[in-house]
């Protein structure tokens, strides 16, 4: 018979192996902040020359304007509410174009992954889609859909749809058929194995595609914005190229840069949440 007999340490600071002591976890949260510092140096140094080259007129405000005055026309945008009103309508049509990608690619996995009739029917014309570039569609969802809303976030949602029906399809694909034959043996209905196995099982791979969705819906915005746009991030940065303001150009590109990092940090604290019964994501800070 297996012993199970809790046993206590047997002396202070001893651990179980593979859990670090007390004295490895008090040098691994020193090396954090030292390696953050580490990390931190190449990109406060480029700034340092960035600036330098701009205030020593190396670089010409025309062609990259400096990290001072892109800080001071982001203030003033902040401040006259230009960048609030256009992030707000970007905000919007990501938003809405993620929604649409992230039903359509669940619904359209599930019958690709459950049925050979769906595979046949739906995967073929997913991969041909997921090899299409975004400009190539633009004049074709402006006759659809023509100049209004509607064609910027059907580009957002047809982009975002890719990575979620791929991801999903393959982790419905790679469900244990053991698990399955639980199913059935236990007797469970169609539906019943579809939210009681089959979705649990492919959680992860259907986060992973949300993560890829969420940067690709960005991208698609970026596309959407500049054509035949009169609100938006992309909007403002297409009137700036026209006046030559590389600096609100470059406010944009960052405002882009800000919202990629956060709503990529947010699927990362929905991905340990939903994950924390794994071990791997468990024990994850």
């Amino acid at each position: 018979m297996l012993d199970m007999t809790v046993r206590p340490r047997s002396e202070a600071g001893t651990a179980t192996p593979g859990t670090p002591t007390r004295a490895e976890a008090g040098r691994l949260r020193r090396a954090v902040p030292t390696g953050l510092l580490r990390r931190s140096v190449s990109p406060l140094l480029l700034l340092l020359v960035w600036q330098a080259a701009s205030s020593s007129g190396l670089v010409s405000p025309q062609t990259l304007a400096s990290p001072s005055r892109i800080l001071s026309t982001a203030v003033g945008l902040t401040t006259d509410g230009t960048l609030p009103r256009n992030l707000l309508v970007s905000l919007a049509r990501a938003g809405s174009g993620l929604a649409i990608a992230v039903v359509a690619g669940v619904a359209l996995a599930l019958l690709a992954g459950l049925s050979r009739l769906g595979e046949e029917a739906i995967d073929a014309p997913m991969q041909m889609l997921r090899t299409l570039p975004a400009l190539a569609l633009v004049p074709l969802f402006i006759l659809w859909f023509g100049i209004g809303e509607l064609p910027k976030i059907a580009l957002v949602a047809l982009g975002s749809t890719i990575p979620i029906y791929l991801n999903l399809y393959k982790g419905i694909r790679s469900i244990d058929p053991k698990l399955l034959e639980m199913g059935r043996t236990l007797g469970l209905s169609r539906a019943q194995t579809i939210r009681q196995i089959v979705l649990p099982g492919a959680l992860p791979d259907l986060l992973t595609g949300l993560r890829f969705s969420v940067g690709i819906s960005w991208l698609m915005l970026v596309v959407a914005e500049q054509v035949n746009a009169n609100s938006g991030i992309g909007h403002m940065m297409t009137d700036a190229e026209d006046f030559l303001r590389t600096d609100v150009i470059l406010v944009g590109l960052l405002v882009y840069a800000l919202l990629g990092l956060l709503s990529d940090q947010v699927v990362r604290v929905l991905e340990r949440t939903l994950l924390a019964w794994r071990p791997s994501q468990g024990g994850r800070a």
